[in-house]
């Protein structure tokens, strides 16, 4: 019997089977220990990009007019003599080249004492303390609704493009691409709160109280939350429609429908997961998106979070404060462009960690 290996005298081996886990065809999915290399890789690559924003923010501290020492001790300091102010200047770090005060704030800040806060009189910890945790709820809230209704509106308006319904959604979300948040919010505060009368204007508690319960939470969270989530909504719609628009005419979609498949499971086993890679990308470039907004609605609902101490360290030139702000804005876009690329690399097989 003939060897079937065997062709006109050359042997020719079996093509090798790609072993699990691995680049190939074979391949289901990235190894955990690639993910973990790849945010490793962006960790070490963190390091010099927050030393320049950091390095940026001390430089334009010593170029601006302002005196962190006066602004710290206001019209007290008019008749304070010179070694006074010296003195203060030196244990408020405030003294030397940027170069110096950079360097003393970064050893300061390795042992997670970010000084003291100029305007408000407290350590800088405290502050961000007080008020991280309101920003990441209406932040978080805002992102998961943003995602899941515009993801759902876009694969329903790529299901039958050209439709009404299509259009609407087309239409609309383009109309809100060019709202900005803060005239969002405005018009939301003139319809619910001033013409309806059912939700408050802002703030965190009701007129004559100081007391938060979850109902007078509940009821204040809903417009802040509510206009962020619209102000990022037509992205994902977007993104989601044009998607899953290229996916439906791809051959394995082609090919699924030409063997029968019904038109819900080649929507759902099919075009989605591949229609949905270019909003995973879109999470991590919303993110700075999503702070600038957050800081917009804070600010227009006198929302208790980071907003409010970023707008008073900035117009006050209180650059212990606005260092720390800065450097979390610069860690929040990091992360977010991290989970972008964890979840591309577990989400599609084609691509290898390593390379990213």
């Amino acid at each position: 019997m003939a060897d079937p290996f065997v062709t006109h005298g050359t042997t020719e081996a079996p093509a090798p089977v790609a072993a699990p886990g691995r680049t190939g065809r074979g391949r289901t999915g990235p190894p955990l220990a690639a993910l973990a290399r790849l945010a490793g890789r962006r960790a070490l690559a963190a390091v010099p990009v927050l030393t320049v924003v950091t390095l940026g923010m001390f430089a334009v501290a010593a170029a601006s007019p302002f005196d962190p020492v006066r602004q710290y001790i206001g019209s007290d300091g008019l008749g304070a003599s010179q070694d006074t102010l010296d003195t203060l200047r030196e244990r408020l770090a405030a003294s030397g080249t940027f170069a110096e005060q950079w360097w003393a704030w970064l050893r300061s800040a390795l042992t997670g004492d970010l000084g003291q806060s100029l305007t408000l009189r407290q350590p800088v910890t405290e502050v961000i303390a007080e008020r991280a945790g309101w920003s990441l709820l209406l932040c978080g809230l805002a992102f998961l609704i943003s995602l899941t209704l515009g993801t759902t509106l876009g694969v329903l308006a790529a299901r039958r493009p050209g439709s009404v319904l299509d259009r609407c959604v087309s239409s609309l979300s383009y109309l809100l691409q060019a709202a900005p948040p803060f005239w969002l919010a405005l018009l939301a505060i003139w319809l619910f709160a001033l013409q309806l009368g059912v939700l408050p204007a802002g703030g965190l508690t009701d007129t004559g109280s100081d007391t938060v319960t979850a109902g007078s939470l509940l009821r204040h969270l809903t417009l802040p939350v509510a206009v962020l989530a619209v102000s990022q909504l037509p992205w994902f719609v977007l993104y989601t429609r044009q998607g899953v628009l290229d996916a439906l005419h791809e051959d394995p979609v082609r090919g699924a429908r030409a063997r029968g498949i019904d038109e819900r499971t080649v929507l759902l086993g099919h075009a989605l997961r591949s229609g949905l890679l270019p909003v995973l990308t879109l999470i991590g470039t919303r993110v700075p998106e999503l702070i600038t907004g957050a800081l917009l609605v804070e600010t227009v609902f006198s929302w208790p979070g980071m907003a409010s101490a970023t707008v008073r360290a900035a117009t006050a030139a209180d650059f212990p404060l606005l260092a720390a702000l800065t450097v979390i804005s610069a860690l929040a876009v990091l992360a977010g462009n991290l989970l972008a690329d964890l979840l591309y690399g577990l989400a599609d097989p084609r691509v290898d960690p390593d390379q990213m």
